[in-house]
């Protein structure tokens, strides 16, 4: 099947790229705008508490939501408010709402804390029922550039946080992330080519061809996102640049590797990469299919996020193969030997002493690399015991020095850390009003729970048949101790003690978060062995073996827990953060697990390939280690620098993903593939590929001197007079054609 492909393409080069041409046109053409939203609530599923407290508050109080903004006043000095100082921060509301800032519904100036070290005034909006709508982050530009005017030539400082000015620094910061990570992941890319290659034209060509698939990608996202009516997270646009050139990256290493290996040959280009696209599409076909599975596995989450995120990231993936296989080949068989220009290195059979020396090591002694190389993967995992989930994405999505991050800081010194987004527990009756002496009755009782701090005068609906408690917790919204009094005593006393004839739910924004905890345990129960159930059935196919898929997920797996154990390492226990982004594990797993699963099928394939010649199963691994030992390395490289270039976006949460994806990659390729799973292949040896006969040989055995007794292997060249020559090359030896 791949050499026909490989034919059509090699042969028809410019209707190839002419048909990407028109798709590209047509889907982008068609396509609805891109949106995403932050909203973590729009990911959860409607039965879960939270939401069904959400649901009664909108339907009571639609105009009594908590504000959408806080300006927070503070003296210069540090010291406590004075009268004036109050009078000039009422002054400043009446100013501000004097503006008739698009978006405001309400200004209120509340009055001092009681300690006078802060004074807010609350800002009510319009709410956002359209991720692409920005007003509210329009709103807060304005009233930041007006209140500059209200603090100018006084004692006063003030600075705008909550919810709006909060997504609008993540969005600032986000975007601000995002060129930085493109701009990186492309100097890393042409960077690294340009050494292994040591040709410019082969480091652009990921480049260009992925950067022209780039916006083809994205508007099958949005196609896709609006016809099954999908939430987008707003971190999935890092995450694109990043799989897209990764990926897109990795599958044209692995194919211009074996191209230049087949002109090695004695190959004409045409043939060589006809021949390139036979060898490496099944193991690129197979590697990118374990990756789409494992990213559309994630459509069985129940929180929405993962639901959209497995299938955009997954139509990245897929577009990327089929580019890989058609559009790559087909510039690269116009271009010919021109794509090396200008080095003639690939003329030449590398030495690859390194590769050579591991392999011949491996092959002599796999015991030992598989101990070594696995006890490294045990040792990390043990680190993975201590891993605690934050729930930080306010401050971890933004750099400390933004405003809502340094104004919400300036909040807690004068209120509760839970002032900045406090819990609501909505009283329901279903039958007849509530009654006065009910609500002051249920609100002492919240009042006593461990845990909050204060609980305000209900808010009674106008029916008479729902009341909002609303509770400032004693903790931040989204630290472990607030997590832990809502999803223990605070929901307790709320359900235990409502009147007959009335239920209770708590919501706000740390009930969504302990929620989301719930469901993504629920998750983790059931994608991910789904998802290995499904990927050991692609290997099973593609190895034709019911022994070697079970100790290649081992190893991913392994590979998983000993790239959550590092991130645990560093970034708790070295630098002493409380825990690492909640998201992490499946964010790793997408990742990790999946494009980790790719370096493991390119070795494995390469292994029985060398296998079918005719070697044994240590001389195998010892070959393929060599051969496709330097393919691993610079695809991890190139794929693990990309990844590590989040860390430099400025904030906390791309910077552990970065770091924890690019360990894991690196994990992946330098552990995994290159050791641990060629030495358990050569232990185990023919027993690895039953009851096939993956590894079944129709060349002659290798004589006792490690070398064939017969490998000859025909091919074609052009020769002066250009006409096709068939000849006839040792495959024992290295280097060129013997005649």
């Amino acid at each position: 099947m791949f050499g026909r492909l490989g034919r059509l393409v090699v042969h028809h080069p410019w209707k190839v790229i002419g048909l990407w041409l028109l798709a590209a046109i047509a889907v982008v053409a068609s396509a609805p705008e891109f949106t995403s939203t932050t909203d973590q609530s729009s990911f959860l599923p409607s039965h879960y508490e939270s939401i069904e407290a959400m649901k009664l508050q909108e339907k009571a109080f639609p105009q009594n939501a908590a504000p959408a903004a806080l300006i927070v006043f503070a003296r210069e000095d540090g010291t406590a408010l004075t009268e004036d100082d109050s009078a000039a921060v009422t002054a400043a509301a009446a100013a501000l709402g004097g503006q008739n800032i698009k978006g405001v519904t309400g200004i209120q100036a509340t009055p001092p804390s009681e300690n006078r070290l802060i004074q807010v005034i609350a800002v009510q909006m319009t709410k956002v029922t359209n991720p692409s709508d920005k007003t509210q982050g329009d709103a807060v530009k304005s009233l930041r550039d007006g209140l500059k005017e209200q603090v100018r030539d006084s004692d006063l400082k003030a600075g705008i946080t909550g919810a709006a000015a909060q997504t609008l620094d993540q969005t600032e910061s986000g975007e601000k992330g995002m060129a930085i990570v493109g701009a990186a992941t492309i100097v890393l890319i042409l960077a690294l080519l340009l050494i292994i290659f040591r040709s410019p034209v082969i480091a652009l060509l990921p480049v260009v061809v992925i950067g022209g698939i780039s916006s083809m990608v994205g508007s099958l996202i949005s196609m896709v996102a609006k016809a099954f009516d999908l939430e987008m997270d707003a971190s999935i646009n890092s995450m694109l640049v990043v799989v897209l050139f990764g990926v897109g990256t990795d599958y044209i290493l692995f194919l211009m590797f074996r191209y230049r290996e087949r002109l090695r040959a004695g190959e004409d280009p045409k043939t060589a990469m006809v021949s390139a696209v036979t060898r490496v599409g099944e193991a690129i076909t197979s590697a990118a299919g374990a990756v789409i599975i494992a990213f559309m596995a994630l459509t069985l989450s129940s929180l929405g996020m993962f639901r959209s995120l497995g299938p955009a990231l997954a139509i990245a993936v897929a577009v990327t193969l089929v580019a890989g296989l058609t559009l790559v080949p087909a510039i690269v068989s116009l271009l010919g030997t021109k794509v090396f220009w200008p080095s003639k290195a690939w003329q030449v059979e590398p030495k690859g002493a390194r590769f050579t020396a591991i392999g011949a090591a491996m092959g002599k002694r796999p015991g030992v690399f598989a101990v070594v190389s696995g006890g490294v993967l045990v040792a990390l995992s043990i680190f993975a015991v201590g891993f605690n989930p934050t729930f930080d994405i306010g401050a971890g999505s933004t750099s400390d020095a933004s405003e809502s991050v340094v104004y919400n800081k300036e909040l807690l010194k004068g209120m509760p850390a839970g002032a900045t987004q406090p819990s609501d527990v909505l009283l329901h009756a279903s039958d007849g009003q509530l009654k006065p002496d009910q609500l002051q009755g249920y609100r002492a009782v919240l009042a006593q729970v461990t845990g909050v701090g204060a609980v305000g005068e209900p808010m009674l609906s106008a029916d008479g048949t729902i009341a909002n408690f609303q509770v400032t917790l004693a903790d931040a919204p989204e630290s472990d101790a607030a997590l832990d009094t809502v999803r223990g005593p605070l929901r307790t006393a709320a359900h235990d003690a409502a009147p007959p004839g009335t239920t209770a739910a708590v919501g706000g924004i740390t009930a969504v978060y302990v929620d989301f905890q719930d469901a993504m345990n629920r998750d983790y129960a059931i994608v991910f062995p789904v998802a290995a159930l499904l990927i050991m059935l692609v290997l099973a196919l593609l190895l034709r073996s019911l022994v070697a898929p079970w100790y290649l997920m081992a190893s991913v797996f392994l590979g998983f827990a000993a790239t959550l154990g590092a991130t645990v390492l560093v970034f708790q226990n070295i630098q002493g953060d409380s825990g690492v982004i909640f998201t992490l594990p499946v964010i790793m797993y997408l990742f990790v697990v999946a494009l980790g699963t790719d370096y493991n099928i390119l070795m494995i394939a390469r292994l029985r390939e060398e296998t079918r010649e005719g070697r044994d199963p240590r001389t195998a691994a010892a070959l393929s280690v060599r051969h496709t030992g330097p393919t691993v390395a610079a695809a991890g490289v190139i794929l693990a620098g990309t990844f590590a270039s989040m860390m430099l976006a400025g904030n906390s949460m791309l910077s552990q993903m970065g770091f924890a994806i690019s360990v894991g990659i690196a994990i992946a390729a330098f552990i995994m593939a290159m050791f641990f799973t060629p030495a358990i292949t050569a232990l185990l040896g023919h027993r690895a590929w039953w009851p096939g006969h993956g590894d079944r040989s129709s060349k002659p055995a290798e004589s006792a001197s490690g070398r064939p007794e017969y490998e000859y292997a025909t091919y074609y060249t052009t020769a002066a007079d250009g006409t096709q020559v068939q000849a006839v090359r040792d495959r024992s030896t290295t280097g060129y054609p013997q005649g």
